[in-house]
């Protein structure tokens, strides 16, 4: 009877310590602020951030994407909260990394603001829908 209990007890407890990994709570998700530093541009926020650079300029109603200063707040767009970041490899296609996702190419170069399909780069940082 003792040894049962300790058994159902153990195989309990590895069950639930199995089960709370697969139900971590999701990341929040929300408004990204960015503080400009000096020397930075938009072009170098929206790659650390994985964001096209026009897309910020839109968002905080720049007309002129090459003038911001040091210690100006940037809301960062963040319009894809689900979305998958992929840092492309050498040899990469947009159509090789759609069929790897299951996304068409269209909708990625769409999201990363991409005009030609073959444009694509490694250590890219592109954004998946």
């Amino acid at each position: 009877m003792r040894k049962t209990t300790i058994i159902l007890t153990a195989v309990l407890i590895l069950g639930l310590l199995t089960t709370a990994v697969g139900y971590a709570a999701p990341p929040a998700y929300g408004p990204v602020y960015h503080c400009v530093r000096y020397g930075e541009t938009l072009f170098s926020i929206g790659r650390l951030y994985g964001v096209n650079p026009y897309a910020i300029a839109s968002a905080n109603g720049l007309p002129n994407p090459n003038r911001i200063y040091a210690g100006q707040v940037l809301l960062i767009p963040t319009c894809y909260p689900c979305a998958r970041i992929h840092i492309v490899v050498y040899g990469e296609t947009l159509l090789s990394i759609s069929r790897l996702y299951g996304v068409s190419p269209w909708s990625i170069a769409q999201a990363n603001g991409i005009w030609n399909l073959n444009c694509i780069y490694a250590g890219q940082r592109l954004v998946i829908p």
